[in-house]
């Protein structure tokens, strides 16, 4: 295939629909495939693709939305921060409605705050230029696909001579948490879709010790339908075979090293250290730290600030939902207490978020105990 349109043929997707079912009669039991990407995670829901899978082939979302995986002490963090008159809180709109412990930038901005809206951390940097009287915080959420325009956003000020310019740093690696559910053998992952955004990055060589050490399949997949369904179906024929490899299906967007320039920003400016994700607690060197060089733009270090002891909300089972140990439906807040307009948890406020998909499009659902 060579254009888009062939990714959305809808003979193109039934056809690998029918392999996927011909192939999976050879299973001697049924396989878990886990998508690690908010944004397939999405893709799949809009699509209807759980329903063109036969009952052998069961796919389940992972930690794949950075908002949702980032802990409630993050967002008290940042509350903390928006509350200070001498500061300007800069983010994406999708941490706006993320309930804290107490709160949402949402609520403080209708307080007062000075909380705005950017689509880009060098927006950041201007804002910073625009307000010297200010301390401009940007609020670093993200994997390895922002935090390489986090760290060039670093270098402008710096080099532009800005001291007012700050990052509340958030960002994870996405290998970790993937390396985490393997060895859980309870969830039973059998392969990964990994993510494209990341994997633009990363490259298919940094799944390759998923491969090495807990011998899965991996496949880099994008985000059209016949993208998704290619994916599984390679996934199905390495689990078939007893075969353990990453394999980049989204070939025209992904190389095997990845981008170097991107990955050399990271290397300048951060370091790994042991991040807390929703759900999965604290991994090792799975989050991205400034390095001392750069403390001076470190939020958490030069604008310190008392946090409340941070509180989950009440009956919220997000965590669950993002190691794929339940389905969103089975959550008892689902569709009553925690809505879009309502929402409860991290995964029904963000739109890559697994509960704001299956809120929208609907979702397929095996019992709940089933993992």
């Amino acid at each position: 295939m060579k254009y888009q349109d062939e990714y959305r043929d809808r003979d193109v997707v039934q056809g690998l629909a029918r392999s996927i079912v011909r192939e999976a009669s050879e299973l001697a039991e049924p396989v878990r495939f886990m998508e690690v990407c908010g944004t397939h995670t999405m893709a799949i829901a809009q699509h209807g693709l759980k329903s063109l899978l036969p009952p052998q082939v069961r796919l389940v979302s992972g930690p794949g939305c950075p908002v949702c995986v980032t802990p409630v002490d993050y967002i008290d963090h940042a509350l903390a921060l928006a509350v200070d008159s001498r500061n300007i809180i800069a983010t994406f709109g999708d941490l706006l409605r993320v309930p804290g412990s107490r709160s949402s930038l949402m609520l403080e901005r209708a307080k007062g705050a000075d909380i705005r809206i950017v689509y880009s951390p060098l927006e950041s940097v201007k804002l910073a230029r625009e307000n010297p009287d200010k301390r401009i915080v940007f609020l670093g959420v993200g994997f390895e696909t922002t935090a390489p325009a986090v760290a060039a956003s670093v270098l402008t000020a710096q080099c532009a001579g800005l001291t007012n310019y700050f990052v509340l740093a958030s960002h994870k690696i996405m290998p970790g948490p993937m390396a985490a559910l393997s060895s859980d053998p309870q969830l039973r992952v059998r392969g990964y879709l990994c993510p494209a955004h990341v994997s633009t990055v990363i490259g298919g060589i940094g799944y390759q010790h998923l491969v090495d050490s807990y011998h899965i399949p991996c496949v880099v997949t994008g985000f059209e339908p016949a993208d998704v369904m290619q994916g599984i179906l390679w996934l199905l024929r390495q689990h078939l075979a007893g075969t353990a490899r990453v394999e980049i299906q989204y070939a025209r967007a992904v190389t095997w090293h990845g981008n170097p320039k991107a990955q050399a920003l990271l290397r300048e400016l951060f370091e790994p250290y042991d991040a807390v994700w929703r759900g999965l607690g604290s991994l090792p060197e799975s989050g991205l730290a400034f390095r001392e060089e750069f403390a001076a733009f470190d939020a958490a270090r030069m604008l310190p600030v008392e946090l409340p002891e941070p509180l989950e909300p009440a009956g919220c089972r997000c965590g669950e939902v993002l190691t794929g140990r339940i389905d969103p439906v089975h959550c008892p807040l689902f569709g009553t207490a925690c809505t879009p307009e309502t929402p409860v948890g991290a995964c029904m406020v963000s739109s890559e978020g697994s509960c704001a998909a299956a809120w929208r499009y609907g979702a397929n659902s095996e019992p709940e105990g089933a993992v």
